[in-house]
């Protein structure tokens, strides 16, 4: 049976971390979720400014909220903004509707949980998130 566990999230947070330095990008923040929304891991650079954990961790939120990365919130957002509202007041606020989101499944595809990252660019946050994942052995889902 395939879960998320505590050496899968701390590997994903590693590697995710590892690509951000690699990349030269700004401190980064990572939250690891399990597939019911739940913190299973989670670090933040030195440097990284205030709220990046809750931003971080509404990426992933929103992820799963949804079945899809952030990215497609994000384009849901501009696309239909009255959708995003009201999912964003029924989740008491919890989703943060930017790239940076990622769901991570096994190689069988079933859900796992998601990575959520926040600190650069939103696209370089889903790339180092994305870069966790694989690193971890696992299946990214960005979109």
């Amino acid at each position: 049976m395939s879960e998320l566990t505590l050496v899968k999230a701390t590997a994903i947070i590693e590697a995710a971390l590892a690509k951000g330095s690699e990349a030269k990008m700004k401190p980064l923040t990572v939250a690891v979720l399990d597939a019911g929304g739940h913190l299973k891991a989670f670090q933040k650079q030195d440097g990284a400014s205030m709220l990046r954990y809750e931003i971080a961790s509404g990426k992933a939120y929103g992820a799963l909220a949804v079945g899809m990365g952030s990215r497609w919130l994000d384009q849901a957002a501009r696309e239909r903004p009255h959708f995003m509202e009201g999912l964003n007041a029924v989740s008491g606020g919890k989703i943060v509707p930017v790239p940076g989101g990622v769901l991570i499944r096994d190689q069988a595809g079933k859900l796992l949980g998601a990575v959520g990252i926040s600190g650069d660019t939103s696209d370089n946050d889903e790339l180092a998130a994305i870069a966790g994942i694989e690193a971890a052995g696992l299946k990214p889902q960005a979109g």
